[in-house]
């Protein structure tokens, strides 16, 4: 009932964009940030009873569960903050998770096909269940919301009707970079959680072409957007100037940027920096397939001499 009677979240933030971008740095980074309340490992794992479930879950959690991400050795652990989807998938039943888990083909499950953001009575359940699990998490702790997902690129509509004053951060990064990164991920993960039939690899190809789908659709979602609702960051400035490039994002969407905040962040990045990423000799995509599926995107995306907006603060 508290829950229930508690106000509408305000002003929440989201960080969107294609898997293997940085969202998860960005992420990470903006979790120091006291002012924010983001969900965790566990919170998204049982959505449904987490604020009174913890003191049970956490040592059986703890025990099972590996210190690292297996896809890219990022770390992980019980409080940790992660991306909301696989709440969704349990509390709403409706995410495209849904066919990674259980294939209905033997190709990749994200196309152009895929439903992001559900209809009629579906639609008004996800809202209303979305709404309830931002309320619990605000009921463990005060804060403003802070999101990150990607699937939620693809909802950023459906995420305007529940909360008109919504805020996003559109991080990309260059699509060479991402193409064979997204593969992996989602080979590992499939791999791990298919419980139907056999696992197959996604093909670049498919990949490309769904990256180019999704930027596509984050382009014409946000252009409708007042300029004060998002802010697009380049994953190579973020990286090269984690400071000016996180007050960039702080200062476009209005988020109140502190000395406190910083010196968390900086010491969040102490800890990572001997973290190596993943490397990729083979994307297993023409390049002229590259070049005309993604051609709009390495101009926008993948020049890093054009992602001045970070580096000009």
């Amino acid at each position: 009932k508290l829950i229930e009677a508690a106000p509408h979240p305000k002003s929440p933030v989201f960080i969107i964009g294609h898997w293997r971008t940085g969202s998860t740095f960005l992420h990470q980074l903006m979790s120091q940030d006291e002012q924010l309340t983001t969900p965790s490992v566990f919170q998204v794992s049982v959505p449904e009873g987490f604020l009174v479930s913890e003191k049970y879950y956490k040592p059986m959690m703890t025990a099972v569960m590996g210190k690292q991400r297996p896809m890219d050795n990022v770390k992980l652990g019980f409080a940790e903050p992660q991306e909301d989807e696989y709440a969704i998938l349990k509390i709403s039943r409706n995410s495209p998770l849904e066919h990674l888990i259980f294939p209905k083909r033997n190709t990749y499950f994200l196309d152009k096909e895929t439903v992001f953001e559900p209809q009629g009575l579906a639609r008004e359940k996800w809202k209303k269940q979305f709404i309830s699990f931002g309320k619990k998490l605000l009921h463990h702790k005060k804060g403003t919301l802070l999101f990150k997902n990607p699937f939620h690129s693809m909802r950023i509509k459906l995420i305007k009707e529940i909360y008109p004053d919504a805020r996003f951060i559109h991080i990309h990064r260059h699509p060479e970079k991402v193409i064979p990164s997204t593969q992996h991920m989602w080979d590992v993960v499939g791999r791990q959680n298919c419980l139907k039939g056999s696992w197959e690899k996604p093909l670049a190809t498919d990949c490309a072409e769904f990256l180019n789908h999704m930027l596509v659709s984050i382009q014409e979602d946000l252009d409708k957007l007042p300029p004060s609702d998002y802010v697009e960051m380049g994953f190579e400035s973020l990286e090269k100037d984690p400071i000016k490039g996180i007050k960039y994002i702080y200062n476009s969407i209005g988020l109140d940027y502190s000395q406190a905040f910083e010196d968390k962040f900086i010491a969040f990045l102490e800890t990572v920096k001997d973290y190596k990423k993943n490397k990729y000799s083979d994307t297993s995509v023409a390049p002229d397939f590259m070049s005309q599926v993604l051609e709009t995107h390495y101009k926008r995306y993948g020049d890093t001499d054009h992602l001045k907006s970070a580096d000009e603060v």
